[in-house]
């Protein structure tokens, strides 16, 4: 049995959520990695966008990964860049189990702006929901090759956040 799961997706799917649900079931550690590069430095992940970069949160965010891929009983919730950079997406492969919970660009856009607002992201803000869909739409199109690479992809539209965390755990736990 693997010791380590992985929960990619793109932003507002619920890979923080799900990957919660899942350790405390399973009695394991959650780990998620943009709390833990903020705790860290100290910094917001905007902050750190905006005083180091893009190429400057990579960096951090690829020694997270290696950090934390070396950890036993853990369920880590990625952020939704993660697997799409170097060779992350090989290294949660070989080390865990990675699950994509997949979402329509419809369902996500709903979900940002009624759940989460933009504020605090700002790639989206300003955005209305029909720019905001067109976006998501254009990233998820960038992304699908990465993300689609997981050992378990599941399509979570209209699924709650306990009913997804069932199905990672069945999934992730057969031999």
């Amino acid at each position: 049995m693997q010791n380590r799961i992985y929960i990619v997706g793109y932003m507002g799917c619920g890979k923080s959520t799900v990957a919660r649900i899942v350790a405390r079931r399973l009695g394991w550690e959650m780990i998620d990695m943009d709390k833990r590069i903020e705790s860290r430095f100290r910094q917001t992940i905007n902050e750190i966008f905006a005083t180091r970069g893009e190429s400057g949160f990579r960096k951090m965010e690829r020694n997270m990964l290696e950090e934390v891929c070396g950890m036993e009983n853990v369920v880590i919730s990625t952020g939704g860049g993660t697997p799409c950079q170097s060779d992350n997406m090989e290294v949660m492969l070989e080390t865990g189990k990675v699950v994509y919970l997949r979402m329509s660009a419809e369902s996500l856009a709903k979900r940002l702006i009624v759940t989460h607002g933009t504020r605090n992201r700002p790639i989206l803000k300003g955005k209305s929901e029909e720019e905001l869909h067109a976006f998501i739409e254009e990233q998820l199109a960038k992304r699908k090759a990465y993300y689609e690479r997981a050992t378990h992809v599941m399509d979570t539209d209209g699924n709650s956040a306990e009913e997804t965390a069932t199905a990672v755990i069945n999934i992730t736990q057969e031999a």
